[in-house]
């Protein structure tokens, strides 16, 4: 078997905060910059992602700042801890890079960090990753999700070109969290209130009467009602594999760590469960 090539270190950027702002009672807006931010990119996918990575357990580390020589001479449970958040906005002549947070107290690591941040704050980063964009050559869209996917729906909706037929469902916990677009596209917004995460947008999206011609779909979220939807999509409506763009950003009982380290076992087995339900053919979740 020949040889697989090293793996290339990946090297973290080092950004400021700029700016801050309080979007809704759950949401809150940061601005990076700083010229740690030359030579990104972020401007070809409406679901780019960046992953944040924060010190762990108070640790210090040598500057400067060296991934691979941290992860060679810490303890492993020093290393710094990753969490991935989308790009709601990139502006290459300002080199600013918008990120907004889901927020619930002191609950989490990234959150409250939001809150706490002040301009000038440094954050190291990787990334940008990332997949999905609207298409213009599908009939129409479908995007749906909960808070976790409202920055990458925002961001779509905002890409989609004047007269695009499109549908938007963001689930969130009551009024106060909607926002406003810069987009023609009228979203539905379904208050959660005390009712599991994802009901309601099940029960939406499965209540749309769906247009004819070809569907290109966004839907991410809490894990347990992305797999609803995807077997609406995959198995009874039989959406092409390469038109979804499907999966769980995170799953209720798990933070982020426990959720990547679960994520393919769990996408396996849906699969399976699905795949034995009719569609036949192979349909990885993404």
């Amino acid at each position: 078997m020949a040889e697989r090539p090293a793996r290339k270190p990946r090297t973290p950027r080092s950004a400021q905060v700029v700016r801050t702002e309080r979007l809704s009672p759950h949401m809150q807006r940061v601005v990076l910059g700083g010229p740690g931010l030359a030579g990104f990119a972020a401007d070809t996918c409406t679901d780019h992602y960046v992953k944040l990575l924060f010190p762990a357990g108070g640790a210090v580390y040598p500057e400067p700042f060296d991934l691979e020589r941290i992860r060679a001479g810490f303890p492993r449970e020093q290393w710094p801890v990753t969490r991935t958040y989308t790009v709601r906005a990139w502006d290459a002549g300002q080199l600013e890079l918008t990120l907004d947070f889901v927020i619930h107290g002191d609950e989490g690591l990234a959150g409250p960090w939001a809150v706490r941040a002040r301009p000038g704050d440094t954050v190291r980063f990787l990334g940008p990753g990332g997949a999905y964009a609207p298409g213009p050559d599908a009939d129409w869209h479908l995007l749906a999700g909960d808070e976790s996917a409202l920055p990458a729906i925002a961001r779509s909706l905002e890409a989609l070109p004047a007269g695009a037929t499109a549908h938007a469902f963001v689930e969130v916990s009551g009024p106060e969290e909607e926002q406003k677009f810069d987009s023609d596209v009228e979203v539905v917004w379904l208050h959660r209130g005390d009712r599991p995460v994802g009901e309601a947008l099940v029960e939406a999206v499965r209540a749309l009467e769906f247009p004819a011609g070809r569907l290109q779909a966004f839907v991410h979220g809490e894990a347990g009602f992305v797999r609803e939807l995807r077997r609406l999509l995959r198995v009874e409506l039989q959406v092409p594999r390469e038109d979804l763009s499907i999966s769980g950003y995170w799953r209720l009982g798990h933070d982020e760590d426990g959720w990547q380290a679960s994520k393919r076992e769990w996408n396996a087995r849906v699969e399976a469960e699905q795949e034995g339900s009719g569609t036949g053919t192979a349909a990885p979740a993404a």
